[in-house]
């Protein structure tokens, strides 16, 4: 069992939120192996619990480009190349994306024009960003480090929970 220690100087209401969705993604993914049912879950679990989001959800490698996976939001865009916009330099780069401002993020794709701030995650499976998880915010400089390090741990569990081959 993975024991997951959050970051001691995060405010209470964060802590408490972030071990929150640490103890339900626990048991939405322990004894689900599915992926595609395991994200929509997990999109949905974020959109609801994290204040001040427009979309949560995950872009898929599908033949070289990213897909558009389970969200919760505003209808998206279906296709990302690899390299463009903040899903598709999450990809490249291999590391999460925290931008606070995405009309000054160069190359950014503009699928819902309410959004002003993302974090990108990757998601790996054997050491390959096989898909990545997208949330947005209609909040200028939204995300936090203390997000990003609660987020990270979640998509540790999700990748924990992943199998490929069903």
């Amino acid at each position: 069992m993975i024991t997951f220690n959050l970051i001691d100087t995060m405010s209470s209401e964060k802590n408490a939120t972030y071990r929150l969705l640490l103890e339900q993604g626990r048991a939405l993914f322990e004894h689900e192996t599915d992926m595609i049912a395991n994200m929509a879950n997990f999109s949905a679990l974020l959109f609801n619990t994290l204040p001040d989001l427009n979309w949560a959800g995950f872009y898929i490698m599908r033949a070289g480009e990213l897909v558009l996976g389970p969200f919760q939001g505003q209808v998206a865009c279906v296709r990302i190349p690899v390299g463009k916009g903040v899903c598709g330099t999450c990809v490249a780069t291999g590391l999460i994306q925290r931008v606070a401002d995405v009309h000054e993020f160069p190359g950014h794709i503009a699928c819902d024009a309410a959004s002003n701030s993302e974090i990108v995650l990757p998601i790996r499976y054997n050491d390959e960003v096989i898909a990545v998880l997208d949330i947005d915010s209609p909040i200028l400089d939204r995300f936090d480090d203390e997000d990003e390090a609660g987020l990270a741990q979640l998509v540790a569990l999700f990748e924990k929970h992943l199998v490929l081959s069903q």
